[in-house]
Formats: C-alpha cells, sequence, structure tokens
C-alpha cells in the first residue's frame, strides 16, 4: 500500500533524524499492527506555505493511487501574516488535490491541524497569545473544509500547547519537534490510520 505526506518543515521533520519524521514512525507503527505499507512518499519543504505546496506538488507531479493520504499546512501563511481567506482558498485546493490521489475517496485522507509555534521556545519575547488566536482561527477554516469535503481531522494543536514546559519534545532549534512530539502525534494519527488502511 502507497502513503502519500504532503506538508512543510512538520512532515519533512526538520532537525530530526529520518526515521523519527512521523510519517516514517507511523509506517513503522503500522507495520507492527500487521498493516505494511511502503515508505511514504514525502512532498514537503520547511517553510512552505500552501502556495509553495502546490507548486512543489506540481513539480513533484505524484502518480497513481495512495491508499492513505495526509495533509498538514498553514503554520508559514500563519507566520508571514498570509490573509486567511488566502490560506482557506488554498488549502480547500490542496485538500481536494489530496482527495483526487486518494482515488477520490476522502475517508482515505487524513489532516492534521497546524501546531502552535507560540508554545515554543522559539516563541519567548513573542506575543503567544496572539500567535495562539492566529493558529486556532487557521485551524477552524481547515478544519471546516475537511469535514465539508469528507476527510478526517486529527487536531494535534494541544499536544504542541502541552508540550512547553518539556524541552525534550523540542529539535535542537528550539521550533520544531523532536522525534518524542512526533511520536505522540504518530500515537493520535495510527487509529484513523488503522481503519482507513483495513477497510480499503
Amino acid at each position: 500500500m502507497r502513503f502519500l505526506a504532503l506538508g512543510d518543515s512538520y512532515t519533512i521533520g526538520e532537525c530530526v533524524a529520518e526515521v523519527e519524521r512521523w510519517p516514517i514512525q507511523l509506517k513503522h507503527k503500522l507495520g507492527r499492527h500487521g498493516v505494511p505499507i511502503d515508505d511514504p512518499i514525502i512532498i514537503a519543504r520547511t517553510g512552505w506555505t500552501t502556495d509553495e505546496l502546490l507548486a512543489g506538488i506540481h513539480q513533484a507531479n505524484p502518480q497513481g493511487v495512495y491508499e492513505l493520504v495526509s495533509l498538514l499546512i498553514g503554520v508559514n501563511n500563519q507566520y508571514r501574516g498570509c490573509d486567511p481567506n488566502q490560506y482557506k482558498a488554498g488549502f480547500r485546493t490542496l485538500l481536494n488535490m489530496a482527495i483526487n490521489f486518494s482515488d477520490e475517496n476522502p475517508t482515505r485522507v487524513i489532516v492534521l491541524s497546524i501546531p502552535d509555534w507560540g508554545a515554543t521556545p522559539f516563541a519567548d519575547g513573542k506575543d503567544r497569545v496572539q500567535i495562539g488566536i492566529e493558529i486556532d482561527a487557521f485551524n477552524s477554516s481547515n478544519q471546516e473544509i475537511t469535514l465539508e469535503l469528507g476527510a478526517r481531522y486529527i487536531n494535534i494543536t494541544p499536544i504542541s500547547r502541552a508540550a512547553r514546559d518539556d524541552r525534550s519534545l523540542f529539535a535542537s532549534d528550539g521550533l520544531h519537534p523532536s522525534g518524542k512530539m512526533y511520536e505522540l502525534w504518530t500515537r493520535s494519527i495510527l487509529p484513523d490510520a488503522l481503519e482507513v488502511l483495513n477497510r480499503r
């Protein structure tokens, strides 16, 4: 079975070893549950917004049907102060593409909420409350569109916020998650991924 993971630094695993990326951890957890899956095809890059991910997908030109597709995008739209309505339009386009990659089966698509980088050590001295408010607004948009189109939604934002006082949950740059935090995300994703792949 094939797995396509679309996103930004959170999907490519900035500052962590490849084996610690959450799509790789998910592959191994699925295998331990008797669900073998190919190494994920990851189309993601640190710093990407919705527009840049869209361009990256066109350049990579993934082919065929994927039994599982994930999408996590938007933190860089928020960080750069992009128009929330522009984000909504870009997210809807990307989610429709993800559904297309899943053979028009939205239940095979898992959307992850945007983590709150305002809870990271990197955000020291910044307006953490305002960052959180903006992240919540972006997540409200992506959740609404996800449910409208019939895909699955996993809210990992509370995990990112609970990590504020545990430095081991952050990578060396103090901004991106460590493998340990990605493992917590993977635990949240696993039940839906198992349901998707066992119902194929």
